[in-house]
């Protein structure tokens, strides 16, 4: 039986035909630091943490600022871009019915006050014009003998006629002279119809939309056709309430039409004070009809700011209900209270109140 040795037990003795077999070295191991270098490592670790968060800070407060001068812009500053053109429109109807007989424009035509747009049949209106001046002559006749007839009668003495007979005679004088200014209405009356057939523009514009035609019937007081008024352009703001504070009668206005990249120019002429509540009107048994309203969401109204316009570019032409969009004054807001007092703070500067603002 085999004899073991202790070399053969003790598994750290190095086997039989390892003897050549070199030693594994050990891994390097890095020289410790310095005290002094150890310091300069933190501290440049430190600096680079402080500056990050400082950074971070920064940008925070400056995206903070800008995001409260972009909100102070959208809410607050005067501009919008719900404006519309407007202009004012002459619905002519003729003063006189008949059948027309001529169209003197066509559409889209320019027309200037006192161009006739179109003529009535006059034939009727002719033969009323020379029957009043018929009866106008007719009149005045009545009226000479009456009158002489009347200064005979008050020529003569009471012998001869009575006082009773005398007024009889200057009362029909007065009768037949009442009856000549009624004759001479009506002559007046027939030839104004007549003129009247002649129907003319009210306003310098352009006719729009025109449907008649000869032989059509135009009826008195019936609108038949419509002139736009070109020297009535103004522009509709329509602006949320939000921004109305900075909105004041007299200030200017830089107007842009969309599809043109030159201004118009204009002045603000007034401010609605009212506009429609829905809420207002009356429901079953008279009550009020309240409508439901989301209390997360608050739609800021939209107040109309009538804009005269000062200027219009050449190459621009004016077209009612194109869209604009409307800055009045310089378009910004004055900045937020909080902000002017924590410049003022930075300042070393006294904060304004209302208080003294007041006194």
């Amino acid at each position: 039986m085999p004899q073991t040795t202790a070399d053969e037990d003790d598994p750290k003795k190095v086997a039989p035909g390892d003897s050549d077999r070199p030693e594994a070295e050990p891994p390097p191991v890095d020289p410790p630091a310095t005290h002094a270098g150890y310091t300069r490592a933190t501290g440049r670790g430190r600096a680079a943490k402080v500056f990050r968060i400082s950074a971070t800070i920064l940008i925070l407060i400056v995206a903070f600022i800008a995001a409260a001068f972009v909100w102070q812009f959208y809410v607050e500053a005067p501009w919008t871009r719900d404006g519309r053109v407007r202009v004012q429109v002459a619905n002519i109807a003729p003063q006189v019915s008949g059948q027309i007989v001529d169209v003197k424009v066509a559409d889209n035509q320019n027309v200037k006050k006192g161009d006739i747009l179109y003529v009535i049949d006059p034939v009727d209106f002719q033969v009323a014009v020379t029957s009043a001046n018929a009866e106008v002559k007719n009149r005045e006749a009545d009226l000479s003998v009456k009158s002489a007839q009347a200064a005979r009668r008050e020529a003569l003495s009471t012998v001869s006629t009575s006082i009773e007979e005398k007024q009889i005679y200057a009362g029909n004088a007065k009768i037949a002279s009442a009856a000549l200014d009624s004759a001479k209405s009506q002559q007046r009356q027939a030839q104004i119809n007549l003129e009247r057939t002649e129907v003319r523009s009210t306003v310098n514009g352009r006719v729009t939309n025109l449907l008649m035609r000869v032989g059509d019937y135009a009826r008195s007081g019936t609108s038949n056709i419509s002139i736009v008024d070109t020297d009535s352009y103004w522009i509709d703001g329509y602006f949320e309430e939000t921004k109305m504070a900075n909105i004041r009668v007299g200030s200017s206005a830089d107007i842009a039409l969309m599809g043109y990249s030159q201004h118009l120019r204009g002045t603000v002429a007034s401010i609605t004070l009212g506009i429609s509540a829905d809420n207002a009107a009356p429901s079953t048994q008279g009550l009020p009809s309240v409508n439901p309203v989301y209390t997360w969401v608050r739609l800021a109204q939209r107040v109309p700011v009538r804009v005269k316009i000062d200027y219009v570019p050449p190459d621009i032409p004016l077209v009612a209900g194109m869209t604009a969009t409307v800055v009045v004054g310089d378009g910004r807001a004055p900045p937020p209270t909080w902000f002017m007092n924590l410049r003022d703070r930075l300042a070393g500067k006294q904060p304004v109140t209302v208080e003294a603002e007041s006194r």
